[in-house]
Order: C-alpha cells, then sequence, then structure tokens
C-alpha cells in the first residue's frame, strides 16, 4: 500500500514550502512535499534578484499587499532567527520624465495606505544624496525594502519542516493524479503517493496540474524570461544599493533596474521577453509542447494585441545590449556598455486568463480535495510565509 498523508505539496519552490512550514506550525504533520527537480527552489526561488519587496507598488487591500506587508515582516524576523543573511537597505524609485510624476505620486498613495512608515518623497537633488550617479526628476526612498538569497531561505524553510516531522522529496515529477476516495493517488518519477488534500504550488507548472487534478481555471501560464546584465566589480560603486524606475501601471512587471545583492554584486534588469520553454532560460530553450500550448491559447492572442508595442521594445531591448544600455541610463547616466557583462535569467510564470488579462493579484482556486495557487509572482517569495499561512488556512478547512 502507498504511503498516506494527510497533504502532498507540489512544488518544492518558496511558496510550496512557506505552505508546508505553516502547516506543521499547525499540528498538520502528516505531510509531503514532492519536488520535480533534483534541488530545492531550482527555478522562480533561485533566478530572482534577492529583493525583500515593502508593498509599495500592490493596489491597497489586495491580497498581494496584505501578504507582502504581513509577509515581509516575518521574513525579516526569519532570517535574524536562522542566521541568514540579509540586509534591510532601501530602494529608490525615480521618475525621470514629467509623465511618470502622476505614477510616482500614486506609488507613494499606495505605500502609505499599505503601511509603509519610512516612505520619503525626494526632489532631484535629494535622490543624488542616496544615489550620487542616479539622475530623474523625483523619486521615492523606501526604507523597508532589502535583500537576501531567497534559495537559502526556502532551504531554511524545508529544514524546519523536516525537523517538525513532514517529508520533503526532490526528483518526484507528477505524472498523474487520480481521485481515490476519500483522496488522491499522485503518481511521480519516484512512486505513487496517496494523499487526502494535494495543494498545487508548481508554479511554471501549476495550470497543467490544476487540469491534471480535473481543474480548468480558464487560465494558462505564460512563461516570461528576464534577462539580467552584472555591472563589472571596478565599477560597482556606482550603485549603492536599489535603484528603480517609475513602473508601467498597466503591466505588472517593475522595468529594468538596479540591484545591489547580498554578496556585493550588482545585477541591472530584467527585460521581459516571451520564453520558449517553461524553464527556458536562454533564447535558444525550446519546448514545441509549451510553445504551443502558449499560440493556442486565444488569451496569449488578446494579450499580444493589447501589447504588441511593448512586446516588441522589450524584444529589440533582448537583442540589443545598446538598447539595454540606454534604459538603464536614464536611472543612471554614467553606466556604459564597457561596465556590463552577461549575468544570468529568470522565467517568471505569468498567469493570463482567456480575454488576455494579466493576473495581477496572487490567484488560488479551491478543487475536489486539491488546492492550487495558480498565480503567485513577485513579491510572491517576499510574501512567502504569509501566503503560505492565508493557504495553510483554506487547506486546514477543506480536510477538516
Amino acid at each position: 500500500m502507498s504511503p498516506r498523508y494527510d497533504v502532498a505539496i507540489v512544488g518544492g519552490g518558496i511558496v510550496g514550502l512557506g505552505t508546508a512550514l505553516a502547516l506543521v506550525e499547525r499540528g498538520r504533520r502528516s505531510l509531503l512535499v514532492l519536488e520535480a527537480e533534483p534541488s530545492l527552489g531550482a527555478h522562480q526561488t533561485g533566478h530572482n534578484s534577492g529583493v525583500i519587496h515593502s508593498g509599495l507598488y500592490y493596489k491597497p487591500g489586495s491580497l498581494k499587499a496584505r501578504t507582502c506587508t504581513a509577509g515581509r515582516e516575518a521574513l525579516y524576523r526569519f532570517c535574524q532567527e536562522e542566521a541568514i543573511p540579509h540586509r534591510r537597505c532601501g530602494k529608490l524609485v525615480i521618475a525621470t520624465r514629467p509623465e511618470e510624476l502622476p505614477t510616482l505620486d500614486l506609488l507613494e498613495q499606495r505605500g502609505r495606505a499599505n503601511g509603509l512608515q519610512r516612505l520619503e518623497r525626494l526632489g532631484a537633488a535629494a535622490l543624488r544624496e542616496r544615489e550620487p550617479e542616479a539622475r530623474g526628476l523625483a523619486g521615492l526612498w523606501v526604507e523597508e525594502t532589502g535583500v537576501v538569497n531567497f534559495a537559502q531561505v526556502a532551504a531554511a524553510y524545508a529544514r524546519r519542516v523536516e525537523r517538525a516531522g513532514g517529508e520533503v522529496r526532490t526528483n518526484a515529477r507528477v505524472t498523474r493524479v487520480r481521485r481515490d476516495a476519500p483522496g488522491l493517488h499522485i503518481e511521480t518519477t519516484s512512486g505513487t503517493v496517496r494523499a487526502g488534500l494535494l495543494i498545487n504550488c508548481a508554479g511554471l507548472y501549476a495550470d497543467r496540474l490544476a487540469r491534471m487534478c480535473g481543474l480548468d481555471a480558464g487560465i494558462r501560464i505564460v512563461p516570461f524570461r528576464g534577462d539580467y546584465y552584472d555591472i563589472v566589480p571596478e565599477r560597482r560603486a556606482l550603485i549603492r544599493g536599489l535603484i528603480y524606475p517609475v513602473p508601467d501601471p498597466a503591466l505588472p512587471f517593475l522595468g529594468v533596474h538596479f540591484t545591489r545583492t547580498i554578496d556585493d554584486r550588482v545585477e541591472a534588469g530584467p527585460n521581459a521577453v516571451l520564453a520558449f520553454k517553461r524553464e527556458g532560460y536562454t533564447p535558444w530553450s525550446v519546448s514545441p509542447r509549451d510553445l504551443a500550448e502558449t499560440l493556442a491559447f486565444p488569451g496569449f492572442w488578446r494579450l499580444a494585441r493589447r501589447f504588441w508595442r511593448t512586446g516588441l521594445a522589450e524584444l529589440q531591448r533582448s537583442l540589443s545590449k545598446d538598447r539595454f544600455v540606454r534604459s538603464l541610463q536614464q536611472l543612471v547616466p554614467a553606466v556604459g556598455a564597457d561596465d556590463l557583462v552577461p549575468g544570468h535569467a529568470g522565467v517568471r510564470a505569468q498567469a493570463v486568463d482567456r480575454e488576455g488579462r494579466l493576473l495581477d493579484d496572487f490567484h488560488v482556486l479551491t478543487g475536489e480535495c486539491s488546492l492550487h495557487v495558480l498565480n503567485a509572482p513577485s513579491p510572491g517569495a517576499t510574501a512567502s510565509l504569509e501566503i503560505g499561512r492565508t493557504v495553510a488556512q483554506q487547506a486546514i478547512r477543506q480536510l477538516d
């Protein structure tokens, strides 16, 4: 007889592990985390710039805003308890054109509504005191922002889960889910698991797993690749901390920016271009199945019709280092092409609905003997402890 667990969590990224941690802390220790890859946090968790977000951007009252604000402080406490290197360094958001000033005003309003206590509006001279090489018309200083290595955070979550009696299994890709009252048979590449409840935190594969469980949520995960450059060591002094542009309010992307990481490298990026594979970390990574699934989804074409100019500009920036540099120079004019070398890339699991809308908030749906986290982009890592608690509460209600 296959092992029987109360809960099987599919996805060993930071959201899945945060959910597992929340469950074991509530005494639900008959729990197994299934991760497809040989290591935990192999995709979105391990391919980001490590920014602990403040909650500046999100619509007040949204799940993103609520979980980011509480999750940020919970994450800082967790890092202190586990002696994980982190830094509450603050960040600067800069308006470089007059037409960006109303959006900067909106961000300030949202930040204050979301409880940011150390938010400071800066004029052109004051922002140069924070970042001497930066240029702009006005800016916001956001004290609560920080940096950390989220892969280290995820590993610490896993250790706590295992110490509390939960199990974590890698190399266990889910291939089939069968209903078998009163629970589920979950077939994986490492054997079959029986569980009363499946929690889907599969990130880039969350929509496929939902359909495997019999739930068609009317969305698809469309992967967007983000490429980064690294600033060469001898020029890192150009950037003291984190420098961001004012984002396009119509899109859930933050624009190319500068990040001084927890290990004192300086990253520049990312752009946002369609990836041709769900783990497509290079321009030449192609999965015929993944690409065909994206192109067959009506919502993708509706999205493309709305944002084709933005998509074309992002593609051109991806193909041209000079274009990438010009975008960075809007924030820091002294940065030149010789200061940059290719860095890493990440892939964002972005949920898109049939109408072509990019889902902006976290999206959690209930299925039969299952619970599905279908959209958990940034600030998913920052908010992971609080998202985990929210999902755990829903899971316990289903189990009871």
